[in-house]
């Protein structure tokens, strides 16, 4: 049933799209969990260990206690002070995974977001994965607020993580409120612009209570709230001429004013607000939804989305609102058990209505729009019509993937896309009957279309399915859907390191195929020289051609040969990377040259070429934080040495040390087992995928005789 119309077309000021993102354990679910409750959206507290949160709806979430998919909320929320009292706001919400294997989940999310909610835990402060997101987030220019959640925590220290996140993070991050009492003894906050402090009854907070009493500041916390109230101040009248020219002349300064322009800096990212509270104990949720509201950019503060005109090729920005042409980005792809097909699109410009048809300009197709909905973690409401701003789910969209650009086909554009890591980890796939074959080609089609991180190959020498993912989590995971979802049955390998191979220096090489066999027959004949790239510019093809020496039809499938080639590789039958293909020679035969027969000349000749330019071999290297008390220092490193680490650097944090370092992957399988008994079960360790390097030669000749070896008895 469609939703009524004064629900729907929310004045755009008044919408905030915002992201909780986070490390791992954090308390992002938590804390949507307490925003979903305190704005009515539920009237019972989810809870992650008993499996009730709303939004790790899936299976696989409530029995691991993960967030494992990106789950998109509506809510409401009316701030009680500040510009916006009394007027209820529309927060469209994605609570993001903080595990790293789940990390396109988030890249997705923040490209489509106007601003973000950044969660830490106000004992381990800024970690790793935290890291990672607030440069993604840096990489779309995302407005943050920071909040410093777990204050009730043993070892909680406010001023700490703030500190962490001004030198890791490099961020220019000023407190907003600062916390009454840490630990058990955690009560309250005080915020600093109003200078008002407020503290939580015990009782109604365990309930989950909206309560709580403002009282004066006490005594012990007045030279802190001079202090980071001097700092905040100063801070944003730096940012603003006006207030600016009051301040240094000594004048007091309006608190709407203050805020207004504290707006204005968050937006510009000049100001990062830092909050205090604790979302299990229902702590300091109430002002956190407040600063969404107050500071968070509405899609007006963001003007106008920037494109490419597909006709022109030239540069073109579109304005955010209802009454531009109708554009929009598709961002997640999710196959939903009850309706198929659902298309996660975030609205820029224009509205969208079911029933119509819209141009995909990403891949120069059309696409009806069958029906809106309006989505709800994972159930829906259906909706008539969609407006600029919204995020909304499409059901009936047949070519549409992650990062298509969606428009009105009268005035097309396409939009920036979503960059992806490459996957880290493989593992050989296969149906236990014959039964299963088909349904296992059918669900790795369906996942792989969900999740653009998740990649499968086949292996034609052994005849396996090679499935990849970003690590053993992420697949062990797919591989549970698979069972669960399509009810397949399927055989898996032991996870496999995704190695890849490359060339160091310039090197040239002939490809020559003739086949003579009665009547009609098969002439392709190239010359090829293959460069090294810098690591991370993937393949490049370039023809230098003159004169007609290959015929102009024939250079497509010369690059096709060659494409075909880099997937086996040369060295230990890995892909190869980073490498740049010229075709610069060759000759043909006006009858019996064919695409078949220069496809095949191209791959002949990157193989030649490819052996001639020192074939290397390169290994996914982990960037590892380990976390353990501080009599166990030395073992850590000294076992972390033995797995060929290079460590970075060691910091103390309360009486623990924390180990950064760069570890092959293939050094760390069952590390988290080792740890644990090497710390008495007190450490733990956090791995993301960093960079590719070149594997030692001996190590490498070790792998590739193995690969060879295996082939050989397939």
């Amino acid at each position: 049933m469609a939703a009524k119309d004064q629900n729907r077309l929310y004045p755009l000021d008044r919408i905030r799209n915002i992201g909780i993102i986070a490390h791992i354990d954090a308390g992002k679910t938590t804390t949507t969990e307490r925003i979903l409750f305190y704005t009515g959206k539920t009237h019972k507290l989810g809870d992650i260990d008993e499996g009730t949160t709303v939004t790790d709806w899936m299976a696989q979430e409530r029995e691991r206690g993960i967030t494992i998919v990106s789950a998109a909320v509506t809510t409401f929320w009316v701030p009680k002070t500040g510009p916006y009292a009394d007027t209820e706001a529309r927060i469209n919400i994605i609570d993001t995974p903080g595990h790293v294997d789940f990390t396109a989940e988030v890249e997705r999310s923040l490209r489509v977001l106007d601003g973000g909610v950044t969660v830490l835990d106000a004992e381990e402060g800024v970690q790793s994965q935290s890291e990672t997101v607030w440069r993604q987030a840096d990489k779309y220019k995302v407005p943050r607020i920071c909040f410093v959640n777990k204050m009730d925590k043993m070892g909680a220290d406010y001023f700490e993580t703030l500190k962490s996140v001004r030198e890791r993070l490099g961020a220019p991050a000023y407190p907003y409120n600062i916390p009454i009492g840490k630990e058990n003894d955690f009560s309250g906050v005080i915020d600093l612009l109003t200078q008002k402090a407020y503290v939580w009854d015990e009782e109604s907070a365990k309930k989950g209570g909206l309560e709580f009493k403002e009282i004066e500041i006490p005594e012990e916390y007045k030279a802190d709230v001079e202090k980071y109230r001097g700092e905040l101040v100063e801070k944003i009248a730096e940012n603003d001429d006006e207030l600016l020219e009051k301040y240094l002349g000594g004048e007091e300064l309006d608190k709407n004013k203050l805020k207004k322009a504290l707006r204005k800096a968050v937006i510009a990212y000049k100001i990062v607000p830092v909050l205090a509270g604790s979302s299990l104990r229902n702590k300091g949720v109430q002002m956190l939804l407040d600063s969404v509201v107050e500071y968070l950019p509405s899609p007006l503060d963001i003007t106008e989305i920037d494109g490419i005109n597909p006709k022109t090729n030239e540069k073109e920005a579109r304005k955010l609102d209802i009454e531009s042409p109708f554009c929009g980005l598709a961002f997640k792809v999710q196959i939903d058990p009850h309706v198929g097909k659902l298309t996660y699109v975030r609205i820029y410009s224009g509205t969208l209505k079911s029933g119509t048809s819209v141009a995909n300009t990403t891949k120069h197709a059309h696409e009806r729009i069958g029906r809106v909905l309006l989505m709800h973690a994972n159930s829906r409401e259906e909706i008539a019509e969609a407006y600029a701003g919204e995020i909304v789910a499409i059901v009936g969209l047949k070519n549409t993937g992650t990062g298509d650009t969606l428009s009105e086909e009268t005035a097309p554009i396409i939009l920036e896309s979503i960059s992806f890591p490459d996957p880290v980890i493989s593992l050989a796939i296969e149906p236990t009957t014959k039964a299963d074959q088909e349904k296992l080609g059918y669900a790795l089609g369906r996942l792989s279309e969900e999740d653009p991180t998740f990649r499968i190959r086949a292996d034609h020498e052994t005849g396996q399915t090679i499935i990849s993912g970003m690590g053993e989590l992420h697949l062990e995971i797919l591989v549970d859907r698979m069972k669960r979802e399509f009810s397949v049955d399927a055989k898996v390998g032991s996870p496999q390191v995704a190695y890849k191979e490359t060339i160091k220096q310039i090197a040239q090489g002939e490809g020559k195929y003739i086949r003579q066999s009665g009547g009609r027959g098969q002439y392709g004949h190239c010359f090829l020289r293959v460069e090294p790239l810098p690591r991370g510019e993937g393949f490049v093809f370039a023809s230098e051609i003159k004169g007609g020496s290959i015929p102009q039809e024939y250079i497509p499938s010369v690059e096709k040969g060659v494409k075909e080639r880099l997937e086996s590789g040369v060295f230990a039958g890995y892909p190869i990377v980073d490498l740049k293909a010229v075709v610069y020679d060759g000759t043909y035969h006006d009858v019996d040259s064919s695409d078949i027969a220069f496809k095949i000349a191209g791959s002949m000749a990157l193989e030649a070429a490819a052996k001639k330019g020192q074939p290397v071999l390169l290994e996914p290297i982990m960037k590892v934080e380990v976390t353990a008390p501080e009599e166990f220092m030395g073992d850590v490193i000294g076992d972390l040495s033995a797995k060929r680490a290079q460590i970075e650097s060691t910091e103390h944090r309360a009486n623990a040390i924390i180990v950064n370092a760069s570890v092959p992957l293939a050094e760390m399988s069952g590390y988290v087992t080792t740890l644990r008994s090497m710390t008495q079960g007190r450490g733990t360790a956090y791995m993301e995928p960093s960079h590719y390097e070149d594997v030692p030669t001996n190590i490498a000749e070790k792998i590739a005789a193995k690969v060879k070896g295996e082939k050989t008895e397939n």
